[in-house]
């Protein structure tokens, strides 16, 4: 792996594994939907910039559709979904939802790119990061007997679902500054959000309420880290990888939040946790050895170049 590709994987890997947390703090004082939608336009505003800024070319009226169908499902239905569902379902028990992610993805790429095949490596990975994260979270622990809100749990599956689509129509995307397409996905999904977001109430109910100095860092630290800088590496990986080697991230980002409630909340790691832990890293890279070397697709390769400049 180039130098690039890592660096990238690891921010996928580390920061994101620490978005459920900010999200709990932003969500104190902000609705989620508002929440989400301010996410996606100050970092696609950014983000947009920058790349026009560096010489990237304007989406056409076609590629502005597809950014409209990629910013509706990663964050109109992928985040809206997740930071609303959150208000119903513990962090730890959402975390297991994502986690689904990877299968998706994995099944969606085998079903529809020819010449790739799963393997038992994958399988194993995949099975392994599975098993991992429902022993890492416990869900019988986490909900102490509870039952799991049924409308909030459904619209967990359907933010897998929807992400794991959103990756797929990204992926094919013909504008050549990453940083321009992450922009407009973001863009346009936060402009949807934004209008959900009116339509639930949610402005007027912030108006007699004051924001907190803690939510707003919340969504500080959403905006730089988990949007600008970590959903560019995403995007950028898309192009790159392949979707089932990029997935393994919903498998590591929930060890990362363990390690850091440890690290920093004083949080104690047991034996069922440390042995989950190492379960899904060793799936993870049993996973990522197994899958084929990526193969640029012709398109991608008038793609590449010009990006290569402007970003």
């Amino acid at each position: 792996m180039t130098v690039r590709k890592v660096l990238a994987f690891t921010a996928v890997y580390v920061v994101w594994g620490s978005m459920y947390l900010a999200m709990k703090i932003g969500i104190e004082s902000i609705p989620p939907l508002l929440l989400a939608a301010l996410r996606s336009l100050i970092g696609g505003a950014v983000l947009f910039g920058w790349g026009r800024w560096r010489g990237g070319q304007a989406p056409t009226a076609a590629q502005w559709r597809t950014a409209i169908l990629a910013g509706s499902l990663f964050f109109l239905c992928a985040h809206g979904g997740l930071f609303w569902a959150l208000q119903y379902v513990p962090s730890g028990v959402a975390s297991l939802f994502v986690a689904t992610i990877p299968i998706w993805m994995t099944a969606w790429q085998y079903a529809t790119e020819p010449g790739i095949h799963i393997g038992p490596r994958t399988i194993a990975g995949l099975i392994g990061g599975a098993g991992g994260i429902y022993l890492l979270v416990d869900p019988a622990s986490v909900l102490q007997g509870q039952r799991i809100n049924p409308l909030g749990a459904a619209v967990l599956i359907g933010v897998a679902l929807s992400w794991t689509l959103g990756s797929v129509v990204a992926r094919r995307s013909t504008i050549r500054a990453v940083s321009v397409a992450t922009g407009s996905y973001l863009l346009c999904g936060g402009t949807l959000l934004l209008l959900v977001s009116g339509l639930a109430g949610e402005w007027s109910a912030i108006a007699g309420h004051p924001v907190t100095g803690r939510s707003v860092g919340g969504l500080a630290y959403l905006i730089v880290f988990g949007t600008v800088t970590t959903f560019s590496a995403y995007n950028w990986l898309l192009r790159h990888t392949t979707l089932a080697s990029l997935s393994t991230y919903a498998f590591v980002n929930p060890v990362v939040a363990v390690f850091l409630g440890w690290t920093f909340g004083g949080e104690s790691i047991g034996s069922r946790v440390a042995v989950a832990m190492i379960v899904i890293l060793a799936s993870v890279a049993l996973s990522l050895s197994a899958q084929a070397k990526f193969r640029r697709r012709p398109e991608d390769d008038a793609v590449a170049a010009p990006a290569s400049r402007t970003n």
